[in-house]
This record gives structure tokens, C-alpha cells and sequence, in this order.
């Protein structure tokens, strides 16, 4: 829909079904407040303010993602869709105090919205037209959405200041995701059990049609807490990372040599990994290890590893003494299936495979 301060902005389909939902629901209010008008107008009214509130979200996501730019930290998209929004900001931020500045900075920026809503609704718009009805919604909708997106639990806005102030105190940003996380699923355990409390405090029956939103957004409240404790037990694994200790052993060949005798070679040096070098010894290649599982074993003498190998370009040499998160951020920048590891000097250390490093989160 745009790139405003060069963030992509994205409209999911299942928008569409929100605007129709906001439109039927809020038409039958507009008709009540403005009985004069006709039955289309009404509705038409009530799709404006589909479009301006989620022209609000939008701008509640750019709050996020432009102060995070401003911080340095790559935004790829903004995306609009069923529930609101969500800022797709590639990088943690490096501190708690700008993690908890950037959660902070969409509900502010919509409570900012509704409080200018009041005060236009009180001042300037107050004679029961068409205006001050889109202007009351909205800034009722906006106080909705800041006081609803600060409650302490992700993936909510408060959930990430929650986990920022966890992460101070204790200076693990792993715990404080997992604090903020089971916030998230007692919220949406709250959001369930809460009309059922009311209904039996109140002596009424419980509205079971009215059940509907809450549950959804319990759903989708829990499913996000669910999702934020799986990173954090796979962020808890980073510093186990090590190039060095999940290194494989590395003989070079040229490209010539025929596929089956490198292996022979491999195996009498118990190397888990091939380097084509051209004759002075310089790494041209990684042979691929998908690839060379692939040949059937006949044909391997007449198959030279040269056509086997993936050529190096310089984002597949890491420096051997990475470790945690440097590892990761270097194999996030160029995806691939083997990286050549060579010391300070260019001497090869050996080859890191991406399987040995996914082996470390999923435990296989």
C-alpha cells in the first residue's frame, strides 16, 4: 500500500473481513445515534471509520517501527490484517531501556489519538452529525486500542515492556521473555474466564454470542505467549553456538579428483567435509553434502567433485572463532547449506554445515 519512511506497508486479505464485520456492526449503531440518515449512508459512514481506524493501527505500527529504525535495528514490513497489525522488526533490540521505548511507543501514540479525539469531540465537534459520530468512535476505538495493547503480556506492547523490566532486574532478556510469555497465556485464560465471573457475580446469564471476540483474542494471545517461550528456548541455546566445536574436518582436493576417491581419502582421514582448492592449495569450493548423498554409489568413480562443490563466494567464509549470536546473524546473512572456516591467517579450520547447527536447538 506504500512505503511511508520506507516501510513496506502490507494489507492482508483477512482484512476485508474485518472491514465488513466493523461495518455491519457499526451501521446499525450510527443509524441509532443518527436516525435521520438513510440505511446506505449509515453504512457508508460506518466503512469510513473501518478505513480511519485502521489508519490508526497503521500509524500505532509506524510508531514502533520508525522509532526502531531510528535505533538502527532493519524493519521489513508492516502488515494489516484480521487483529490490527504487527511491525516486522528484524533485530532484538540491543537493551531493555529500547526495547521497552519502542513497546512503548504504539500505545502511546494511540492513547495520543484518543485524547486528541476527546478534546476535538468536546470542543470542536459537538453538534450530532456525521462527524463528531466518526470522531467519538474513533477515539474511544484509539483509548480501546492503547489501554488494551499494554497489558503486561506478550505478544501485547505491555508484554515486551514487561519483558524490558524483567530483563533489566535480571539482565537475561531469555527471562524476561519467559516472564512476559506466561503473562500472555494468564491473560488469555483471564479473557475467557471473565464473562463467565461476571455472569455468575451478576446473577445474569452468561452471552454466549458475545463469547466470540474474547475468545478470539484469547486465541490469538495464547498462540503468540506459546510462540515467545519456544524463541526463548531456542535464544537460550544461542551460546552454545560455536563454530570451533561444530566444525567438521576438512580435506582439500582439487576438482579434478574423482568423487569416490575423495571419500576414500575422507574416510582414512576421518574428515566429514570436502574443500575443491585449486594447485597452489587456495579454497575454491565447498562440495555439497546433499549432493554427493545423492549419487548412487556406482557412478561415483566417474564423477569428478568439481560438479559436486558450491563455489565460495566471500559471505561463505566465517572466521572460525565465531560464536553465539555473531555466528547466527553471519549464516542469517547469506543462507546456505556448508560455510568454509578459516582462522585469522586464511588457514582452513574446516567446514561448519547448517544441519550440525540446527541440531543444536532441536536436540536431535
Amino acid at each position: 500500500m506504500g512505503k511511508p519512511f520506507g516501510i513496506p506497508v502490507y494489507v492482508s486479505w483477512t482484512w476485508f473481513i474485518v472491514a465488513a464485520l466493523i461495518t455491519w456492526v457499526i451501521g446499525g449503531r450510527v443509524q441509532t445515534m443518527l436516525p435521520e440518515l438513510d440505511q446506505t449512508v449509515a453504512y457508508a459512514v460506518a466503512f469510513v471509520f473501518a478505513v480511519l481506524l485502521y489508519v490508526s493501527v497503521l500509524l500505532h505500527e509506524l510508531a514502533h517501527s520508525v522509532l526502531a529504525k531510528a535505533y538502527g535495528l532493519p524493519v521489513r514490513r508492516i502488515t494489516l490484517y484480521l487483529l490490527g497489525g504487527v511491525s516486522e522488526i528484524e533485530k532484538e533490540p540491543p537493551t531493555p531501556g529500547k526495547e521497552f521505548m519502542i513497546a512503548a511507543a504504539g500505545p502511546a501514540l494511540s492513547l495520543g489519538l484518543g485524547g486528541i479525539g476527546l478534546a476535538a469531540d468536546v470542543y470542536l465537534f459537538n453538534g450530532g452529525d456525521i462527524l463528531e459520530v466518526l470522531v467519538w468512535q474513533l477515539w474511544v476505538a484509539n483509548l480501546i486500542v492503547g489501554v488494551f495493547n499494554l497489558l503486561p503480556g506478550l505478544p501485547l506492547d505491555g508484554g515486551r515492556m514487561l519483558r524490558a523490566g524483567v530483563w533489566k532486574l535480571t539482565r537475561r532478556p531469555v527471562t524476561g521473555t519467559v516472564a512476559a510469555a506466561w503473562g500472555g497465556r494468564v491473560l488469555a485464560v483471564l479473557l475467557v474466564v471473565s464473562p463467565f465471573a461476571m455472569a455468575m457475580m451478576s446473577g445474569q446469564e452468561v452471552d454466549y454470542p458475545g463469547l466470540l471476540w474474547p475468545l478470539v483474542l484469547a486465541s490469538f494471545i495464547w498462540m503468540g505467549a506459546s510462540q515467545s517461550l519456544s524463541a526463548a528456548r531456542i535464544r537460550a541455546r544461542i551460546p552454545q553456538v560455536n563454530a570451533r566445536a561444530l566444525a567438521r574436518r576438512a580435506i582439500p582436493v582439487t576438482a579434478e579428483t574423482p568423487l569416490s576417491e575423495a571419500l576414500r581419502q575422507a574416510a582414512e582421514q576421518r574428515a566429514g567435509a570436502l574443500v575443491v582448492v585449486d594447485h597452489e592449495g587456495r579454497p575454491l569450493a565447498i562440495v555439497n553434502e546433499a549432493a554427493v548423498q545423492a549419487t548412487p554409489e556406482h557412478r561415483r568413480p566417474w564423477v569428478n567433485v568439481g560438479s559436486m562443490a558450491k563455489s565460495l563466494e566471500p559471505s561463505l567464509v566465517l572466521a572460525a572463532d565465531l560464536v553465539g549470536e555473531s555466528l547466527i546473524d553471519a549464516m542469517r546473512e547469506t543462507p546456505a547449506g556448508e560455510y568454509l572456516l578459516v582462522e585469522r591467517g586464511g588457514e582452513i579450520y574446516g567446514v561448519l554445515a547448517t544441519a550440525d547447527v540446527n541440531r543444536v536447538f532441536t536436540g536431535v
